[in-house]
């Protein structure tokens, strides 16, 4: 229990806004949460419960048995979901054998009648809803922990969010998250389906140089804004972006046209060539779109969008350093090999003077691109996840894509993905072949060193091991680019630091 602050109350007029309320504590809960379900007989604990289970399943048709009987109902979900009914334990003893720790550690638990495990819940981490009759409705009161009331509380806002645009009665279920502070839920209703970006700023993170984050230096975005412009940006110049159908800057919250699920893979994740012809043709027709410079918002602001600058390109290669090479070594990086590695790569970025820049949108590959078969041209590429887009070498969204990151692209594959590129740029008498292809070199290692450093930190700090299985493939793409002339000093530097490029 938090004593700290008045719990959260609210009346519920019937059995819809019962449901509402279990979707979202559906948007809110995250594993290893408990709720604590109290009330009387007819109270609505079973529709809240229902509703909550139907909504982490994305099912609203979910069959949802009451464990009265059988104690403990589970279900594998997003994250594994246990229902407890604690109603018909005899002693709290009982307790040990259903396990409630374990569920825990990955998992959520919604358990009624928990007065019998009151003394066995984790307080930290317990959520606690009461139901009372209260004249024809309900009275919901919630007390929860700080972390899951500042979940609850946001989840809230976003439902004022909606109300005021409109949507008060839609839908929500969870969508996806990513890699920042940011989640997407689907939205619903008569109007038709569309998708919400909730981005709260993440904590700034420690310091690592001239006073700078790591998310600093790489110019990382930290809230809506970069997205609202780049996606203006894209928009006005006739490039496939989600619309935004409403927005608060303030809070972080964007309201999003919904362009699809189809991507540019096949059902057993291998590239569609079609697509991947198509993606880098309207990669093209972008980098032939003249240089943004500041971009103006609805409000008359000006976004300045951030160079891919030396600092930039460095910090990220030096993932190789602080994660890779500490993994297969088992020891820390030497400063004296550090120092000649950013030596090498002071050399590679002072031959980067003389090539095209530009808008590059820094993760053009195929988590980002929506296929929209219905439209023509560059309009079927829909681009999303660009809000940490940057100046700079446009070179590197070609590697992206060609060298995609989460997808094999064989080398005959990548050769006509760049020659179909190269054969639309080459329109244009001013591109300068020769220096596009030495930047895409220098670019195609940039992201690979930066890449081989990221899979190891996710296995290493993060607990995500399957990552790990991209390796090859990335030391496949990195060995590629290295097989310019340009790079032969990049190349001379692995070979002195002892790692094998083919034998990863």
């Amino acid at each position: 229990m938090n004593d700290a602050v008045l719990p959260l109350s609210m009346f519920l007029a019937d059995k819809a806004e019962t449901i509402r309320l279990g979707e979202e504590l559906a948007l809110t809960v995250k594993p290893g949460d408990c709720i604590a379900l109290i009330g009387d007989l007819g109270t609505g604990k079973s529709t809240l419960a229902r509703a909550l289970i139907r909504a982490i399943a994305g099912n609203p048709y979910l069959e949802v048995p009451s464990p009265t009987f059988t104690i403990v109902q589970s279900y594998d979900l997003r994250f594994p979901v246990a229902h407890l009914d604690l109603y018909r334990l005899s002693d709290v003893s009982e307790l040990d054998e259903l396990g409630i720790d374990e569920m825990l550690s990955d998992g959520v638990c919604l358990i009624e009648w928990p007065e019998m495990a009151a003394s066995e819940l984790p307080k930290d981490s317990t959520i606690t809803l009461r139901l009372a009759h209260q004249d024809q409705g309900r009275l919901a009161t919630i007390d929860a922990p700080p972390r899951q009331r500042a979940r609850l509380e946001r989840v809230r806002a976003i439902g004022e969010f909606l109300e005021r645009k409109g949507k008060g009665d839609a839908s929500r279920q969870y969508f996806s998250g990513d890699a920042a502070y940011r989640t997407y839920e689907m939205i619903s209703d008569a109007d038709g389906q569309c998708l919400l970006m909730d981005w709260q700023p993440p904590p700034r993170g420690p310091v690592i140089q001239d006073g700078k984050t790591y998310a600093e230096i790489v110019h990382l975005a930290r809230e809506v804004t970069p997205f609202i412009a780049i996606d203006h940006y894209l928009t006005d110049k006739g490039f496939s972006a989600p619309a935004i159908l409403a927005q608060d800057v303030q809070q972080g919250i964007l309201l999003l046209e919904d362009i699809g699920r189809d991507g540019v893979l096949d059902d057993q994740g291998n590239p569609i060539e079609e697509r991947y012809l198509a993606s880098v043709a309207c990669l093209a027709a972008l980098h032939e779109t003249p240089t943004p410079g500041s971009i103006t918002l609805a409000d008359g602001a000006a976004y300045e969008i951030s160079p891919f600058d030396a600092d930039a390109m460095k910090i990220e290669t030096s993932l190789l350093l602080d994660w890779y090479l500490p993994h297969i070594r088992g020891e820390e990086t030497k400063d004296t090999e550090k120092k000649t590695f950013f030596a090498v790569w002071d050399q590679l970025i002072e031959k980067l003077d003389d090539v095209e820049t530009g808008l590059l949108l820094r993760d053009f590959h195929s988590p980002n691109i929506i296929w929209q078969a219905e439209k023509t041209g560059i309009q079927r590429v829909g681009i999303i996840d660009f809000q940490d887009a940057m100046i700079g070498p446009t070179a590197y969204d070609l590697a992206s894509i060609v060298q995609d990151a989460r997808v094999t692209i064989s080398p005959d594959m990548q050769a006509r993905l760049v020659e179909h590129y190269l054969d639309i740029r080459r329109q244009n008498p001013a591109f300068d072949e020769k220096a596009f292809l030495k930047a895409f070199a220098i670019m195609a290692a940039q992201r690979n060193c930066k890449l081989v450093g990221i899979w190891v930190r996710l296995m290493t700090r993060d607990g995500k091991p399957h990552y790990m299985k991209h390796m090859p493939r990335t030391f496949s793409y990195l060995r590629s680019a290295l097989e310019h002339p340009d790079l032969m000093l990049l190349r001379d530097w692995f070979e002195s630091a002892g790692v094998d490029l083919h034998q990863q």
